[in-house]
């Protein structure tokens, strides 16, 4: 069993930064890849960034690509999502998911444990 606890949502003005985090408990994660989505009211989920289990690939959604950085600090059981230079567009629900292999996915279906999620709104 796996659980994941995402944290560092909150309230930003458009251009601002937060930084996400998705620490993971019970058995370690380091062996997968892990993916970050989001899901915005009236929308459906989507991807927004994944990385592979050592931390060497990464593969972002091109509304994000070059403002928002994944990493891992496997020590920790922990991933991160640096968003920077945020826009209204960027208000969701962001959640964590582990996806079990060593490859990325940007398929929501290839992930099986997900956090409960954290709430990021930009104000313009």
């Amino acid at each position: 069993q796996v659980q994941l606890v995402e944290s560092g949502g909150g309230l930003v003005q458009a251009g601002g930064s937060l930084r996400l985090s998705c620490v993971a408990s019970g058995r370690a994660f380091s062996l997968n890849a892990v993916g970050w989505f989001r899901q915005a009211p009236g929308k459906e989920r989507e991807f927004v960034a994944t990385i592979s289990y050592i931390g060497g690939s990464t593969y972002y959604a091109d509304s994000v690509k070059g403002r928002f950085t994944i990493s891992r600090d496997n020590a920790k059981n922990t991933v991160y999502l640096q968003m920077n230079d945020l826009k209204p567009e960027d208000t969701a629900v962001y959640y964590c998911a582990r996806r079990p292999g060593l490859r990325f996915s940007t398929q929501e279906n290839e992930y099986d444990y997900w956090g409960q999620g954290t709430q990021v709104t930009v104000s313009s």
